[in-house]
């Protein structure tokens, strides 16, 4: 497996990590990490990350499902990536540390992720499926990083220890009142999954908009994360309710990217040189989608 560093410009980078909260300022506001993240000890899952990252690698290769060092849609997610990480950094001190990888594993799953560190795959189910183009690879891979760059591994984590404490705590109560802790854990358990559940969604609803953020920064329109979602539901008629889902539905999420636009599309216009009043209208390159104008 090669190693995909990305060539970081040594100014830009020194300017980023001297001023990440002046650098913030013009883009989305999300409020600081969860302090539920610090019970994990910081940096504890990136090793577990970059273990379970390099097996399904191996795995992947095993059968032939990894793509090659010179595979066109691997360089083409590496070139996107590499314009992406830089704007990236500011959200996290300890990203500039990280050993930032892209690979692209063969399959018809419809997913991508970033896992603690910077370890990036994409599927390509989800390129083929989806007909990606580069400004949609960019909101995807924006949001995946948002998920490491905001230590939402980590936060979940501890969401579960304290989760686990309520369910330990509830059934200890009711053995001391004389009532079936086994009965008590259940119902305890089921409202800690579903306030679980709820934490996910929010989790995501954070990673779309600090994803717009980077990804707008780097040149891409953020107009193409409503787009995303249109495809996504065109072939995702049967998700489950939003409220039994780790993940917010499309229509809010569609939402959410229209109500931050106004905090994005400025940072676009910059990356592009461009006065925010000439950008073109976002293409859609599927029928039954219009384009997307701004404002």
């Amino acid at each position: 497996m090669k190693l995909f560093r990305t060539g970081l410009n040594t100014g830009l980078l020194a300017l980023m990590l001297a001023w990440p909260a002046a650098f913030a300022q013009d883009g989305v506001q999300v409020g600081q990490m969860s302090p539920l993240r610090k019970i994990v000890p910081a940096g504890t899952l990136e090793p577990q990350a970059a273990a379970q990252y390099a097996q399904t690698l191996s795995k992947a290769k095993q059968q032939n499902a990894l793509a090659a060092e010179n595979d066109p849609q691997l360089q083409r997610l590496r070139a996107i990536a590499k314009r992406i990480i830089p704007f990236a950094l500011p959200w996290n001190a300890r990203a500039k540390d990280w050993k930032w990888e892209v690979n692209l594993l063969g399959s018809k799953q419809v997913n991508a992720y970033c896992m603690p560190g910077g370890k990036i795959a994409f599927y390509t189910g989800i390129l083929t499926t989806l007909r990606m183009t580069d400004d949609e690879i960019a909101m995807v891979m924006g949001h995946e990083i948002a998920h490491a760059l905001r230590e939402h591994g980590a936060e979940r984590a501890g969401k579960a220890t304290i989760a686990n404490i309520f369910v330990k705590g509830a059934e200890i109560f009711a053995a001391a009142k004389g009532y079936d802790p086994n009965v008590a854990g259940q119902l305890a358990g089921g409202a800690a999954n579903m306030t679980m559940l709820k934490f996910s969604r929010d989790d995501e609803t954070e990673a779309d908009i600090v994803g717009l953020d980077i990804a707008a920064r780097a040149g891409y329109d953020p107009r193409a994360g409503i787009v995303l979602w249109q495809k996504m539901g065109m072939v995702n008629k049967n998700a489950p309710p939003q409220w039994l889902s780790t993940h917010p539905s499309g229509s809010s999420r569609i939402e959410e990217i229209r109500r931050h636009l106004p905090e994005v599309m400025p940072l676009y216009a910059k990356a592009k040189s461009a006065q925010l009043s000439a950008l073109p209208p976002y293409q859609p390159n599927v029928k039954g989608i219009s384009p997307v104008t701004y404002p």
